[in-house]
């Protein structure tokens, strides 16, 4: 045909011609491509797909052409070696390198500390160079007796948990803290114990704290303070820490209890007995005479509430009343000095109870009655 066509026919075969030759050459060099691996994006793994013009051959080459090529990495992977050589010279180097270098740091470290400890620049000349911070019942002299053999002494030397302990030791110093301070001074801080009652010593009067330790204090220092606290009884010198800190544990219930109200009702108490945990007495004055009020162990508040509205009365009825036994429900069991009980023996026959003999607190010459388990001969009851 192309014979007997004209000039321009064969013109527009050849033109034909030309694409379709063009495709079949491209996807010749495709599919070599994938085969070899030649293509420059197959070393990084990047895919590889068939040009749009390739023609299309029989179904399972055209399968074949459709499906995205991916080409693996060839290259070799780096192994991390280890940081000691591998052979035996090498590996004795390393060691004696690293034993250098540690004794270097030991010998460094020995220099460091005996700088430190022999140098003159950090040895404490005198007490001037210690400071003492919170001590105001405690004297400095007290503080600085337990830091006598530090005086010339290296700063770096002194054992403070050892001081610290000792500083605790002492009676008034609840908690202490001791610090060097570069380049030969030392710092003391402490904290002082708070009283917060009198206590009965021997035949003075010291003070107690909370955890029932005992504080001496002399007496122009202690009238200076002019501490006003009610005396807590029950509570000896020879009793163990633990027992001392159990009844002043009662101690500060009761308080805390009586003065929970709109009034300070511990201000109007001279004395506290808390020798029986079932039974906490105080001392209250009522008209220049002292009345010992049982408590029992609890409602503390309300019992003296009742122990106020009837006081009156009782004192009007009862002028030497020295007792009142608030522990029972709706009535009040009352106790006169032993004079009055002789001029109303007769009359208060059979509402009186009968019992051993024990001292007044307000007036030790004077003698009370009281039993727990007698029938009612000789004590009152008033409800």
């Amino acid at each position: 045909m192309a014979k007997n066509e004209g000039n321009g026919t064969r013109l527009a075969v050849l033109a034909d011609d030309g694409p379709v030759r063009t495709a079949e050459s491209a996807g010749l060099l495709y599919r070599a491509a994938s085969k070899r691996g030649l293509h420059s994006q197959t070393a990084r793994g990047e895919k590889i797909s068939r040009p749009a013009e390739a023609p299309r051959g029989n179904a399972e080459a055209d399968g074949d052409e459709d499906e995205e090529v991916f080409l693996r990495a060839r290259s070799r992977v780096p192994v991390r070696r280890g940081l000691l050589p591998r052979s035996r010279i090498g590996r004795i180097a390393a060691a004696l390198g690293a034993l250098a270098a540690f004794g270097l740091l030991l010998f460094l470290g020995y220099r460091v500390a005996r700088f430190f400890r022999s140098d003159p620049r950090f040895r404490i000349e005198s007490s001037s160079s210690i400071q003492m911070l919170g001590n105001s019942e405690v004297s400095r002299r007290q503080l600085l007796a337990v830091f006598s053999a530090d005086i010339g002494r290296n700063i770096f030397l002194v054992p403070l948990n050892r001081r610290r302990a000792a500083l605790e030791e002492l009676p008034w110093v609840e908690h202490a803290t001791v610090m060097r301070l570069l380049p030969n001074q030392l710092r003391v801080a402490i904290l002082e114990r708070t009283p917060i009652a009198f206590v009965r010593v021997g035949n003075s009067i010291g003070l107690i704290d909370a955890n029932g330790v005992i504080l001496n204090l002399p007496p122009a220092i202690m009238s200076a303070r002019r501490y006003s606290f009610p005396v807590v009884a029950g509570i000896s010198a020879a009793d163990p820490p633990s027992l001392r800190a159990a009844r002043m544990q009662l101690y500060r219930q009761f308080i805390g209890d009586l003065d929970s109200g709109a009034e300070r009702v511990s201000d109007r108490i001279s004395e506290v007995d808390v020798s029986d945990p079932e039974d906490i007495r105080a001392l209250l004055p009522a008209q220049g005479s002292d009345i010992q009020v049982h408590f029992g162990d609890s409602d503390f508040l309300a019992r003296y509430r009742r122990y106020r509205e009837h006081l009156a009365e009782w004192r009007q009825q009862y002028p030497q009343l020295a007792s009142v036994d608030l522990r029972y429900d709706n009535q009040a069991v009352l106790e006169m000095r032993k004079a009055e009980m002789r001029k109303t023996a007769g009359a208060a026959a059979g509402r009186m109870v009968s019992g051993d003999g024990e001292s007044s607190a307000s007036d030790p010459g004077a003698r009370t009655t009281r039993t727990k388990a007698q029938p009612r001969t000789n004590r009152k009851a008033a409800k």
